[in-house]
């Protein structure tokens, strides 16, 4: 077996995985209760997932050029990923869009009534 050869392998382990990663993530949105369980399905597995078929695909590809662009796409998702699921937990949580009874430590309760307070003043 040649080092094409075992590259090829490698590559399709990688992008069954991510695919599978990005099925799971698919699932997890379809089957969990609450929004914040949602989030956590659409953030944390779909990010792996995308990284294991970006990481296959510069194995299989082996082009710098292609493998530059890849990497952008995986550094572009590592940074808006967390911050969009972030931004829009935090948005549903004060628009009361979030389960109470689901939270096992609700850390923001204590910042929400300032939040609530000094919307009216200028």
């Amino acid at each position: 077996m040649s080092l094409t050869d075992v590259l090829d392998v490698v590559s399709a382990v990688l992008l069954l995985a991510g695919a599978l990663l990005t099925l799971i993530a698919a699932i997890g949105l379809l089957r969990f209760p609450d929004l914040l369980t949602r989030m956590h399905s659409a953030t944390k597995p779909q990010v792996l997932g995308l990284l294991l078929v970006v990481l296959g695909l510069a194995l299989r590809l082996r082009d710098p050029s292609a493998t530059a662009l890849l990497a952008l796409v995986a550094v572009f998702q590592m940074v808006t990923s967390p911050v969009a699921s972030h931004m829009a937990g935090r948005a549903s949580y004060r628009a009361g869009q979030v389960r109470d009874d689901l939270l096992v430590a609700d850390e923001l309760s204590e910042a929400l009534p300032r939040l609530k307070e000094n919307r009216g003043a200028p």
